[in-house]
């Protein structure tokens, strides 16, 4: 059975830092592209950034700059390191594995950006 568990995230004040990470057990097969999305209260989950078996990235133009992932395929992980946070980036933070066929979530990590 694949689990992902995240964990990093918390409360930070506007333009600190924060870093998730993303670790997955079980066997998965070919994997295509790891991610992170997130969902606001009322609003629709998004793309946030995605990093393809090949180590391609792409990023939501809202935190281009700000984001990086990164991946430790020893580790079975997937890092988000999110700089200069803004109260727009509050919100629960999910990691998702594409493996072709299936897709894999997370049960989510909170992100609060706040004074």
């Amino acid at each position: 059975q694949v689990q992902l568990v995240e964990s990093g995230g918390g409360l930070v004040q506007p333009g600190g830092s924060l870093r998730l990470s993303c670790a997955y057990s079980g066997r998965i097969f070919s994997i295509k592209v790891m991610g992170w999305y997130r969902q606001a209260p009322g609003k629709q989950r998004e793309l946030v950034a995605n990093i393809t078996s090949g180590g391609s990235t792409n990023y939501a133009d809202s935190v281009k700059g700000r984001f990086t992932i990164s991946r430790a395929n020893a580790k079975n992980t997937v890092y988000l390191q999110m700089n200069s946070l803004k109260p727009e980036d509050t919100a629960a933070y999910f990691c998702n594995i594409d493996a072709g066929s299936v897709g894999y979530w997370g049960q989510g990590t909170q992100v609060t950006v706040s004074s």
